[in-house]
């Protein structure tokens, strides 16, 4: 469903190990909004939430919610970390555009 590279493994696994929290895994998930419609969040979470689809990758647990779920199907995730900033990248094949910042889409 959702694919993890190493670099974005180790980001969020150097997330949890930081936080002041327990925490069960990662929320990820798409919301309205973002100048092409979509866009993309990302929560660490203390526990899965009762309706959530739950994907393993590479050691790390993701939460994704029912609605979200299609539309996360095959998206890949990264991590970079480049003199322009750093952050994660989301490739979503289910994406018909995107904007330019990379953190929205329209589907």
């Amino acid at each position: 469903m959702i694919n993890l590279t190493p670099k974005a493994q180790s980001a969020i696994a150097n997330f949890i190990k930081g936080s002041a929290t327990p925490v069960a895994g990662l929320r990820i998930a798409i919301s309205g909004g973002g100048c092409s419609g979509f866009q993309y969040g990302m929560s660490l979470e203390e526990a899965k939430g009762e309706d959530d689809v739950v994907v393993e990758c590479g050691g790390v647990t993701l939460f994704v919610d029912p609605f979200s779920a299609p539309l996360l199907s095959g998206v890949t995730v990264d991590f970079v970390d480049s003199l322009n900033g750093s952050g994660f990248k989301f490739e979503n094949p289910n994406a018909s555009s995107s904007c330019a910042c990379g953190s929205s889409f329209s589907a």
